[in-house]
């Protein structure tokens, strides 16, 4: 069978139990994803069982609707499917490749729906606001998520994860697959970091 006319069967409704202790099973996850981009179907089904579930919680917690939720997971991995062969594993390990590519789904999910998540943070302003004070909030609202834009992307992560995706910073550990300490390290740093880009803008 062809790659392009196995992507629908590998995208089957989603599975979450355990996945099997195994030599595979170990495999790293950008050995994953090279195996995958020359259409190896089993690698494909090792990354589905070992991250759907923490994919499937994020989407969860961004989409508030399970039916949403499971469709953007399967999207995630329809597009992982598709688009395994421009992973590069120079520029670094698989497993924030693939929340970038889960990342992206969700958010074409909510926009599909004139909706927001962690990429768009809601606007916080008291209803009865005068027109400057709306306008000043949706500023200082965009110029936040400008900012979090500009940091490193090893910390942008971590916070995008910790603060709009509602993980703690064990899940966080556990979903890039990197020590509970980097986390809070760049956790650390990151909000350092983006204070003192606001800093400098509002001084």
């Amino acid at each position: 069978m062809r790659k392009d006319d196995q992507e629908m069967e590998l995208a089957a409704p989603l599975r979450l139990e355990s996945p099997a202790v195994s030599a595979e099973a170990r495999a790293t996850d950008g050995s994953l994803l090279q195996r995958i981009a020359d259409g190896d179907s089993a690698a494909f089904d090792i990354l589905y069982r070992r991250f759907a579930r923490p994919l499937y919680g994020l989407a969860l917690r961004m989409l508030r609707d399970r039916s949403r939720a499971e469709d953007a997971v399967q999207e995630t991995f329809a597009a992982i499917w598709r688009s395994a062969g421009s992973y590069r594993p120079e520029r670094g390990p698989g497993a924030p490749w693939l929340y970038a590519v889960a990342r992206n789904a969700i958010v074409d999910r909510a926009r599909a729906r004139g909706e927001t998540t962690f990429a768009d943070p809601p606007e916080a302003v008291a209803p009865d606001a005068g027109p400057d004070d709306r306008a000043q909030s949706s500023y200082v609202s965009w110029r936040v998520h400008r900012a979090v834009q500009d940091l490193p992307e090893h910390e942008r992560q971590v916070l995008e994860l910790a603060y709009w995706g509602g993980l703690s910073q064990s899940e966080v550990a556990r979903f890039l697959d990197i020590p509970l300490g980097t986390v809070k390290t760049r956790t650390r740093s990151g909000l350092a970091n983006l204070a003192d880009l606001l800093d400098d803008e509002f001084r």
